[in-house]
């Protein structure tokens, strides 16, 4: 007569109970790591919601506020890595100073973009109210050095960084200039199609 060991489903219970404990802690971890994701995605500044909250061109144009206007693009990770700091400045300084974003590779900017040179990005121009620009930065900028120009945008005072270069993220306009030996008949930039 055959009897079953009592031990003989000892190894297959214990087998279990470790899988289940393994199961246990690997969805407790997950749960840790999600929430954390979720709690810097929500605190994260994009720019998408940044383009939403700024004033358009020709607002501020006309609105007797200074300007700040940045030309930024999605793609662009000093557009990013700076968002926070433009978030906040523009909170802190948002109701003395417009704050206006202009996407380059939106063509609507391209008379903008050729007229502010703009050849790498973030670029920001400083402008007296009415639209007058007086001031330029390219790239990446401290925010202690965007907020002593704004300070100073927003008394009338001279910027105390009126030219400065940081980090950029490459950008050439679609505009190439033509050889004017080459075409008589040729009169400076033309619109190229690069897509």
């Amino acid at each position: 007569m055959a009897t079953d060991s009592p031990n003989s489903t000892a190894p297959s219970q214990n087998g279990t109970q470790i899988r289940n404990f393994l199961v246990v802690v690997v969805a407790i971890v997950l749960t840790v790591a999600f929430s954390f994701g979720l709690k810097t995605q929500t605190t994260s500044v994009s720019l998408d919601s940044m383009v939403k909250e700024a004033i358009p061109l020709e607002v501020a144009l006309s609105n007797d506020k200074p300007t700040l206007m940045e030309f930024y693009a999605n793609w662009c990770t000093s557009c990013q890595a700076m968002a926070p700091d433009m978030k906040s400045l523009k909170d802190q300084y948002g109701d003395r100073i417009n704050f206006v974003m202009l996407n380059v590779d939106n063509e609507k900017w391209l008379p903008e973009i050729l007229h502010y040179r703009v050849d790498g990005i973030p670029h920001f121009v400083y402008m007296k109210a009415g639209g007058e620009g007086i001031g330029q930065a390219i790239g990446e900028q401290p925010r202690t050095v965007i907020e002593a120009n704004l300070v100073a945008l927003a008394e009338g005072t001279p910027l105390p960084y009126a030219q400065s270069t940081g980090q950029t993220s490459a950008f050439s306009t679609p505009v190439e200039t033509k050889d004017s030996a080459a075409d008589p008949r040729g009169h400076g930039s033309q619109v190229v199609d690069k897509s």
